[in-house]
């Protein structure tokens, strides 16, 4: 299993407590892989002074281990605000290992594990809820929204949208005002992949 983290000196701990935690799924988890997503996370930390954990899994028990290692041990980025999913997959499911698990099955896996937390999908999936689908997600796990997109990938992928995203979180935590604020800077990128946030 793949753990990475993109950081800031430790003399700027005390003046940041933002943190993404990144999950994307790999055909192995033991491999070492330097994906697109790796690389949009270390700009992250470089550009914005927004640091990161980024780990790799490739099946359902690894993504499970990698969460609960984070929520029980990880006392250094306990302070993440935003769980970043790097998966394919269909409208409510993702893919792991060529099985598809439904949102709801992996609500049940974090069962009030994810309160006041932002899970984010890249549009590696497209992330299409009813409005039971999502609120049973967010009711099971304690999440305080699910974002996505709407389009699937095709030539362009959300990276930079993520990015500037993920940046407006660290200057306001009101989820509402920042998605506000990215369909104002980012108004054509958002309507082209449907830019969606579950609440």
């Amino acid at each position: 299993m793949l753990q990475k983290r993109h950081q800031l000196p430790q003399e700027h701990y005390s003046e940041t407590e933002y943190f993404i935690y990144c999950l994307e799924a790999v055909d192995d988890a033991e491999a070492e892989n330097n994906t697109e997503t790796q690389q949009n996370l270390e700009q992250l930390s470089l550009q914005y002074g927004v640091a990161s954990i980024y780990k790799t899994c490739d099946s359902i028990e690894e993504l499970e281990n990698s969460l609960n290692t984070l929520i029980l041990d990880d006392h250094n980025f306990k302070d993440y605000e935003i769980i970043y999913m790097v998966f394919t997959g269909e409208a409510n499911s993702i893919c792991l290992h060529g099985y598809l698990y439904s949102l709801q099955e992996i609500a049940e896996i974090f069962e009030g594990r994810l309160t006041g937390k932002i899970v984010h999908f890249s549009n590696a999936k497209v992330l299409d809820l009813d409005a039971e689908e999502a609120q049973y997600f967010l009711d099971i796990t304690g999440a305080r929204g699910v974002s996505g997109y709407g389009n699937e990938y095709a030539a362009i992928t959300s990276s930079n949208l993520d990015k500037a995203f993920f940046n407006l979180f660290k200057e306001d935590d009101d989820m509402f005002e920042v998605v506000e604020e990215l369909h104002k800077k980012h108004y054509n990128l958002c309507k082209l992949l449907d830019f969606r946030l579950y609440y």
